[in-house]
Order: C-alpha cells, then structure tokens, then sequence
C-alpha cells in the first residue's frame, strides 16, 4: 500500500503578498475549483484586522459561499481559517464552513511582538482559549510555530525551545502543529535535524510543516521533512508568497506542483492527480498574472 500525506494547499498564506484584492466572487470562483478538482485541505482565509490585511476583509463572506462546496466524494473539505486575537476567534466560530482553526504562535519575542503585539503569555492564554472554544464548538485547531527553523534576531533559539513549545501545546490539548520556516533560510539539512530532534517528543500530535524556499531547493527540502518522517505539508500553487523578511524575492512558498510529484517518485498518495495539478496551476497562473507582481511575497506564518 502506497504512503499517505496530507496536502494542505495555502491559497490564503499566497493572497496576502498581493497587490490588488481579488473580488469575492472570483476567491469563491477559485476555492471551488479548488476543492472540485480534489485539494482536501485549504488554507483558504483569516479572520484578522482589515486594516492590516485588507485582501482578507471579505472571508466572512466568502464563507457564506465555500460552505456549500463539497469534494468529488461528496465530503465537505477541511477549510481553515486563521486567527490572532479573539475578536478573529469569535468571526471564524461564526463562520459557516471553517472546519479548522488556524493559530501562528511564535517561540520569537521579537517577531511575536512585531507581528502580534503579545508577550509570551498572552500568546499562550489565547492558545488556550482556541483550544477550549474549538472543541466545543466541533472544530480543529492547527497551531503553527513560526521561526521553527532559525532565528535571525539574534535570540536563544535550537531544537530544545522548539520542543518545549510542542510539549507544551501538546499539554493544553493541541494536537496538529506545523513547523513554519518563516524566514526561508532552513537547509535541507535543517529541516531533517530540526524534524528528527522533535518528532518523537510529542506522541500522539501531528507534526507538519510550513516552509519557505527558493525554487531550486525545494523539492530538496520536501524530501527532507518527508524521510525525517513528516507526513503533513503545506504548499501554494506557482509557490506565491512567502516570508518579506526573507530579503530574497524568489524565496517564497514550496510551490505545491513540486511537493506533490517529488512525493509521487517517492511512492507517496497525495490525493491529487497529474491532470488536477495542471488545471489547478493554470487556474492559479491566470490569478496571479491578474493581480500579482512577481516580486511579491505574502505575510508570513
């Protein structure tokens, strides 16, 4: 029997680096497309700030619409949305559709206080908070740790603190967490260290991950994680956005029509076959050509 993965496709991680916003109507157009063509896990929206995030203003109404899309199975996909503070908890609860709820917890001081204004304790009470609303409410939680793989601000960092965070998520009840890469520096190398030191630390919790690279050493990087032992990747069609502090243009996300056939000469099922992942980047292609630059790169997990 083949191996089995989990492809979570990030058309709301890539979204955000763009530079006009894409109507409504043409999101739920694409998402749909998406889950018909077979993608059983989207990161698809967030729940957060206008303000600051003006391409994901309309989530709660591309819900209304995503919610009534199933799989060629007839299933209902998993969509998760992402949340940073309470107010985008109570958005994403009242949000028809969202199966899954997204968190970015930061083991950085810095970047957590850049990118969310919170100290350590905060992060956590409101990780907490997710995971008791969450379950009683009958739905998921996936927490992602971002600057998993290095830090670039001069801060303590090593496979010791990225345990102590899965350990700790693992205690409030987390059980889905994936490694972000935020910055895109990671080696291959890196990533299987990284992977091997922490993946039996947390029994009984899924270990994903979230990387960002350059185009040449991605699929490098896949196998990487893969033959550490993941078996949970998250991925963006054309490999649109990425990390903006990674001073690197072309560092973005692992583009996902790599992930997937590096992992089919492994043997590996990802669910989605050679013609869907053609349609799904010809669809993807004509997006980006419509309101993207090249140059751009969306914000980070």
């Amino acid at each position: 029997m083949a191996d089995t993965v989990t492809i979570v496709e990030c058309p709301r991680d890539a979204w955000q680096g763009l530079t006009h916003v894409i109507p409504t109507d043409e999101k739920v157009k694409y998402l749909t497309g998406l889950v018909k063509l077979g993608f059983r896990h989207i990161d698809a929206v967030s729940f957060v700030s206008p303000k600051h995030v003006p391409q994901m203003a309309d989530s709660d109404a591309v819900m209304q619409e995503l919610s009534r899309v199933k799989l060629p199975s007839g299933e209902a996909p998993e969509i998760i949305g992402i949340v940073v503070n309470d107010q985008g908890l109570d958005r994403a609860l009242s949000a028809p559709g969202v199966t899954t709820l997204g968190y970015p917890y930061s083991i950085s001081a810095y970047f957590r206080r850049a990118n969310a204004n919170m100290s350590r304790a905060e992060s956590r009470a409101l990780v907490e908070k997710l995971q008791r609303e969450t379950k009683a409410a009958g739905r998921k939680l996936v927490v992602y740790i971002s600057m998993a793989f290095g830090n670039p601000y001069d801060e303590p960092w090593g496979p010791e603190i990225v345990e102590d965070a899965l350990v700790w998520l693992k205690d409030v009840g987390v059980r889905t967490v994936s490694l972000a890469d935020t910055v895109g520096t990671a080696s291959p190398e890196d990533v299987a260290h990284l992977y091997r030191a922490v993946k039996d630390c947390v029994a009984g919790v899924e270990i994903g991950v979230h990387l960002h690279s350059r185009p040449e050493s991605a699929a490098e990087k896949v196998l990487a994680a893969y033959e550490a032992g993941c078996r949970r990747f998250d991925g963006a069609l054309t490999g649109l956005g990425g990390c903006p502090f990674a001073g690197d243009a072309l560092a973005g996300n692992i583009p996902t029509e790599i992930v997937l056939p590096t992992l089919a000469a492994r043997g590996v099922a990802t669910g989605i076959d050679t013609k869907s992942l053609a349609v799904a980047c010809a669809m993807t292609g004509e997006l980006r050509e419509k309101y993207a630059h090249e140059s751009e790169a969306a914000k980070p997990n």
